[in-house]
């Protein structure tokens, strides 16, 4: 399965796109440096039931859109 696909099954499951996931992870207070892919997974999972390869998706366009604040120093 292509990346694009992914994100277009997400958006299908859940009617959400990556910039909606990005703004409830702010709500959430997961966009805080030092946030880790598990916490993101675990979160996607919990509250929006998406498997682990969805989420992941999710997680790397957070990484790629450098969403989620790098880890200080």
């Amino acid at each position: 399965m292509s990346f694009e696909a992914y994100l277009n099954n997400i958006k299908q499951k859940t009617g959400k796109t990556p910039e909606d996931f990005r703004d409830a992870a702010a709500a959430a207070g997961l966009l805080q440096p030092g946030t880790t892919a598990t916490q993101i997974i675990e979160w996607l999972a919990k509250d929006y039931d998406l498997g682990r390869g969805h989420a992941m998706c999710i997680y790397t366009v957070f990484k790629h859109e450098s969403w989620i604040a790098a880890k200080p120093k």
